[in-house]
């Protein structure tokens, strides 16, 4: 029996007269038409309906602003999210998953310091009835004392774990270096705060908070538009009329400064993140800058990537990408998680790396691609009903919804590279950047302070 050997890639990508030479990038395609309808009802919920026949599916995405001030409020907003579908006063945990079976479907939710969200899908024909358990969810949540407190002490034991994760630690550590106490740095309450939610207090934010006005929600599936917010109507339309959902105040603006070691006591790794300010995706820079992020860290080509990763071997993941905050705030991030022998150097070389975008820009070929990419996969994401209606649940924050979707391949279409220069010149300059190394601080701090631009943590942030 003969034996096939496999050949390298590079053995594959030359040939007997050299390498073999890639095909051309394929022409641009534009975003379809999607019909829709948005609308705002009397309520002041936002109905954003849009019809995509690729499967006979549709999908809902409810965004639900969800700010509060009190520090107790992250624990119990934790706490209603994971009881909101236990019960009702008509159907408990077991009725609701069997209603909701027997149609396809399937509802979860997820809480932020800024949204509850509630999402699901189910079968086009049976969306009333979908419909019909959101909103008896929504108006008659019942959060039984039993399932409040045994899921209370099931969420404190989760988290209790979770924030001994090195990157929730280097999460939190960077949001309280980019925005001090604000009610946006509570990502992940406290296990002991959780432990202690009772269920009047989850009754009581329920009623106050879980309202429409404000609220948005989007609806992308095979059913005609006007016929999807009638039945919003129908199904929602008395839900909490004239009552308001409570937004996250303004984000200070990130102010650049030096990185801030925090110590992790025997850590073998450490986690770098750096953060800068940006522009809303309604800025016209957005779309240039879009395309600098991609050429810096935002895909597997980029120039980060190539050099800590596969040129250096300094970490097996780097990133760079886009955090964008209620209808104005938005920020660059920049991760990576490396050796804590490498840490300094992979640090050296990811400020190397932003200095170099501005100084030596991307050249032609360079936005070339990453204008491909970014096209491809805005276009690939939005192809499925559940890939569209979370990104168009993203947008709505800032009141944008399906013309914006639609037009945006032609605005990456248009950015020039000189535009894709400036960008990389005004927004990744190396000095406007903060952030934080979790790690352990005795073996990182000697190098990391020889590096400049580090300030070792006195201990009062690394809880």
């Amino acid at each position: 029996m003969s034996v096939t050997s496999h050949r390298s890639a590079e053995e594959i990508g030359r040939t007997e007269r050299g390498p073999r030479r890639m095909p051309p990038l394929g022409g641009l395609k534009r975003a379809a038409d999607l019909s829709h309808v948005d609308t705002v009802l009397a309520n002041g919920l936002r109905v954003l309906a849009v019809r995509k026949p690729t499967a006979p599916m549709v999908e809902l995405r409810l965004t639900i602003p969800f700010a509060g001030d009190d520090p107790l409020h992250p624990a119990t907003a934790e706490v209603l999210a994971e009881t909101l579908l236990t019960g009702t006063r008509r159907r408990d945990r077991v009725r609701i998953d069997t209603d909701l079976a027997l149609i396809g479907g399937e509802l979860g939710t997820v809480v932020d310091p800024e949204h509850l969200d509630i999402g699901g899908g189910a079968l086009a024909d049976k969306l009333p009835q979908l419909l019909d358990v959101l909103a008896e969810v929504l108006t008659e949540a019942s959060y039984v004392d039993n399932e409040v407190r045994r899921e209370a002490a099931r969420i404190s034991e989760r988290i209790a774990v979770a924030r001994t994760q090195p990157r929730v630690i280097a999460r939190e550590s960077l949001q309280r270096r980019r925005y001090g106490d604000h009610p946006y740095t509570r990502e992940v309450p406290k296990a002991e705060d959780v432990a202690a939610v009772v269920p009047e207090a989850v009754r009581e934010l329920h009623a106050a908070s879980v309202v429409p006005g404000g609220s948005t929600l989007v609806i992308v599936g095979d059913v005609d538009p006007d016929a999807m917010v009638a039945e919003v109507e129908r199904a929602l339309g008395n839900w909490s009329p004239g009552a308001r959902a409570r937004k996250l105040p303004e984000l200070p603006e990130v102010a650049p400064g030096d990185v801030l070691l925090v110590g992790r006591p025997g850590a073998v790794q450490s986690q770098i993140r750096l953060s800068a300010p940006a522009v809303p995706r309604t800025d016209p820079r957005y779309p240039a800058l879009q395309l600098a992020n991609l050429a810096y860290g935002g895909y597997f080509s980029s120039r980060l990537v190539e050099n800590i990763r596969e040129d250096k071997g300094y970490t097996y993941g780097a990133h760079s990408g886009f955090e964008f905050v209620g209808s104005s705030t938005a920020t660059l991030q920049v991760e990576a998680d490396t050796a804590s022998e490498v840490t300094a150097a992979a640090l050296l070389e990811t400020r190397y790396e932003l200095g170099r975008l501005g100084l030596v820009p991307p050249t032609d070929a360079e936005v070339d691609s990453v204008r491909q990419y970014a096209i491809g996969t805005l276009l690939i994401a939005s192809s499925s009903q559940t890939g569209l209606a979370s990104q168009l649940s993203a947008l709505a924050e800032t009141g944008l919804g399906v013309e914006w979707l639609s037009e945006h391949p032609t605005r990456l279409a248009q950015v020039t590279t000189e535009q894709v220069a400036e960008a990389a010149l005004e927004f990744f300059a190396p000095n406007r950047f903060t952030g934080v190394v979790v790690g352990d601080a005795d073996a990182l701090a000697p190098k990391l302070t020889a590096l400049g631009g580090v300030t070792v943590d006195d201990g009062v942030g690394a809880s």
